[in-house]
């Protein structure tokens, strides 16, 4: 088939969201459509060994050895990203730590290689929830008050305790709510604590916000044209009492999606616009998902931002777009379409300013 586009699709990685990283590809690698695209996929293992394979292998399965030593970690890493230089797009289909934090977007920076979806500060920021609060509150954008404890520190209750009851303990760099507690009495704050850092040494103390579950997904056309979807709403069944990990990945039936969501013309319009002023606030690219708190009194509060949301054909994001008349194939085409317009700006600016420049 010529002229189709060569996309490496890499899934997997260090962090506690490994497994909800390769359901997602396991959707993205079911979803590209093979006239216009020759798939690579490549698994970076729970320990960090990158393995190439072929379009259709047995990666996806998990069942491949996962030992060895650093030596074997940077020689893998070394040979994938040699391969990833000869196509002509990335796709990291990766969640939390060492893939959707900034980390492999520095590393395919430094390679020159194109990639979809958020650069490295964007995910960052987006990743750790006190810098995005901070950079949104900066902005105007309205965020719930919050207190940060780290594990080497003692919980400074007389700030916390000015949060009042409910609140929820929270990984601050960490996704798929992994280490999340609520908390209804002050007794259980440590063990909440110590849940959370176990997951990450740094710890958000939240107020809960009484109030519907909103979310939101922006995405960036190839021209530059940002777009609100329209609002879905979790709904929660059963003994959860928010979305937890087990509510969002083991809980059949636990959780509703309503799309689109039964708000006003304006409640909607004004979600949507404060997701596409969060994309910008952030420095986003390509895609976000934005989680909201809507108060009775039809006030939003931003709750967290996903710079690379789970997707799964069930996941929210796509459930989103797919209500918007944009089948999951599509929207794929658009972020892939994107991140090669993106890429060929960046290289014509580069080459005006250095010439010769280039992969």
């Amino acid at each position: 088939m010529p002229d189709r586009t060569r996309i490496a699709v890499v899934f997997g990685g260090r962090s506690g969201e490994h497994d909800v990283s390769v359901h997602s590809a396991a959707s993205v690698l079911a979803n590209l459509n093979r006239d216009r695209y020759e798939v690579i996929p490549v698994r970076i293992t729970p320990t960090g060994i990158w393995r190439v394979g072929q379009d259709g292998d047995e990666l996806l399965a998990g069942h491949e050895p996962d030992d060895g030593d650093r030596t074997d970690l940077w020689r893998s890493m070394t040979g994938a990203v040699a391969l990833l230089r000869t196509v002509d797009v990335v796709f990291p289909v990766l969640h939390g730590a060492y893939g959707e934090d900034g980390t492999i977007q520095s590393l395919l920076e430094i390679a020159g290689i194109p990639y979809v979806g958020n650069g490295v500060i964007a995910s960052a920021v987006g990743m750790d929830k006190e810098f995005t609060k901070k950079i949104l509150s900066a902005d105007g954008l309205p965020v719930a008050r919050s207190v940060v404890v780290h594990a080497s520190t003692e919980i400074p209750m007389d700030t916390v305790m000015g949060l009042g009851l409910p609140v929820f303990v929270k990984p601050a760099r960490s996704g798929s709510s992994l280490g999340v507690s609520k908390v209804e009495d002050w007794g259980d704050l440590p063990g909440a604590v110590a849940t959370a850092t176990a997951v990450d040494s740094k710890v958000l103390i939240e107020e809960a916000i009484l109030g519907r579950e909103i979310d939101l997904g922006v995405l960036e056309h190839p021209d530059g044209r940002l777009e609100a979807g329209p609002p879905l709403e979790i709904r929660m069944a059963g003994d959860h009492t928010f979305f937890d990990y087990e509510a969002k990945y083991h809980s059949e039936g636990a959780t509703t999606f309503d799309i689109p969501a039964e708000v006003s013309p304006e409640l909607t319009a004004r979600l949507q616009d404060y997701a596409v002023r969060v994309f910008e606030s952030l420095g986003c690219s390509g895609l976000l998902r934005i989680d909201f708190f809507v108060r009775e009194s039809m006030d939003p509060v931003i709750n967290e931002v996903n710079t690379f949301p789970g997707f799964t054909a069930a996941s929210q994001y796509p459930a989103i777009w797919r209500a918007a008349g944009l089948d999951f194939s599509a929207l794929l085409d658009i972020l892939i379409t994107t991140a090669r317009t993106r890429a060929s700006l960046r290289e014509a600016t580069a080459r005006a300013v250095l010439p010769g420049i280039g992969r």
